[in-house]
């Protein structure tokens, strides 16, 4: 059902576009290199406009959003929080940020394939969210 695929791909955009946020808040202050700081925030910041568009999409369709999943959130500040507490330098925002692109990455991708019958809008917009992890994960790979 291309409604149904829409939707499900709209909503898993959505709580990724909210879990990169989110990730990205948990590290920033603690990253040292002004560089590094812009290239985090300006990505935050593509993400969360994203996130606006994929919200105004999902009302458009008569859906709610879908926010990450709590286990994933609670992993995700555990993994951060560990690794910064044994290593605190940008190598290691860098490392924590760039797994979490492929993992987007690859989840998205997942997404694309499993609801294949999605509007060409909705795969547009997953599309748009994996260039942007794409990116993200390429302007980090000098601080790794």
């Amino acid at each position: 059902m291309e409604n149904n695929d829409t939707i499900n791909l709209l909503k898993e955009c959505d709580a990724g576009a909210k879990m990169a946020v989110v990730s990205i808040d948990e590290i920033l202050e603690k990253t040292k290199d002004t560089r590094l700081k812009k290239i985090l925030g300006e990505s935050k910041d593509a993400h969360r406009a994203l996130g606006n568009e994929l919200h105004t999409l999902l009302i458009q369709h008569g859906s709610e959003y879908k926010e990450p999943s709590p286990m994933a959130k609670s992993m995700s500040w555990l993994k951060t929080n560990v690794k910064m507490g044994l290593d605190e330098s940008d190598a290691t925002v860098a490392d924590l940020i760039t797994d979490g692109c492929s993992m987007g990455i690859k989840s998205l991708n997942k997404y694309l394939n499993q609801y294949e019958k999605a509007s060409s809008t909705a795969k547009g917009m997953c599309k748009k969210l994996i260039s942007i992890e794409e990116k993200l994960s390429k302007d980090l790979r000098e601080y790794l």
